[in-house]
């Protein structure tokens, strides 16, 4: 698939993910039916719904790729998966269920096992960011396009980085103190990679948690960005793994932080 077919179809998605991001609000501001899953994590209407709007837009751009949602239990046992979708129709449902703002809309295209377009939208914060190739990732701000070029955007002189959690695992305290990190902040979801891809943070370490969907759209938001991602031994992340368990992760703003 080429970056003129890759841009269309990102485009075309653009369209649907501020729908859906307004439609997850709409139901939020109406009062969320919540139910719990198997695995123990709570599942609302909104992600239901969301997850309709996109796989929907997705089969008619794509018919012919399968697509691999949180919540939807298509495809994900096929072990064949090389060419795919991954979506996460709400990332952060804790934070979308407790009226929370960092909460997201994620889909990535995996291509030969890695993520080639990837779109993120946080609706609570009205902030979209979408990639589809090399040196093209971008966050639409007051409806204009801003390139995203790991380029630091922040007024704080030294390391910054982003956490799932304020209480830091003592692999997570070694890896920030071998990069020298000042200040660290929690933040929830995908938009860990945005605002690192965007700039405003340096670094986001974290040990083998969480599913490729995910992380797979912030993954070409980041790469796409000049910022590289690995695991914890410097080994490129692959997509369409067995259960879709992610390794551990680094993720840097630039290549030479």
């Amino acid at each position: 698939m080429d970056n003129h077919h890759k841009k269309k179809i990102n485009d075309e998605l653009i369209k649907t993910f501020l729908i859906a991001g307004k439609e997850s609000i709409d139901l939020r501001n109406k009062g969320l039916k919540k139910e719990i899953k198997s695995d123990n994590t709570p599942v609302t209407n909104g992600d239901i719904e969301v997850n309709k709007i996109i796989t929907e837009k997705i089969k008619s751009l794509t018919p012919d790729i399968p697509i691999v949602s949180e919540e939807s239990s298509s495809n994900k046992s096929r072990e064949d998966l090389n060419m795919f979708w991954l979506i996460d129709p709400i990332d952060g449902t804790y934070d979308y269920i407790n009226n929370g703002d960092e909460f997201t809309l994620n889909a990535a295209l995996i291509i030969d096992k890695k993520p080639e377009l990837g779109i993120i939208f946080a609706p609570a914060k009205n902030r979209l960011f979408y990639s589809y190739s090399s040196g093209q990732s971008f966050e639409i701000v007051d409806d204009k396009l801003v390139r995203l070029t790991g380029e630091k955007r922040s007024d704080f002189e030294g390391i910054k980085a982003v956490s799932y959690s304020n209480d830091l695992k003592p692999v997570i305290s070694e890896f920030h103190k071998k990069f020298g990190v000042k200040k660290f902040v929690k933040m929830k979801s995908s938009l860990k990679f945005c605002v690192v891809a965007a700039g405003e943070y340096d670094l986001y370490v974290t040990e083998p948690r969480a599913s490729e969907w995910d992380i797979a759209a912030g993954h070409v938001i980041l790469k796409n960005a000049g910022g590289t991602i690995t695991d914890f031994e410097g080994n490129e992340i692959i997509y369409g793994k067995k259960n879709f368990k992610n390794p551990s992760i680094i993720l840097k703003r630039t290549k030479n932080l």
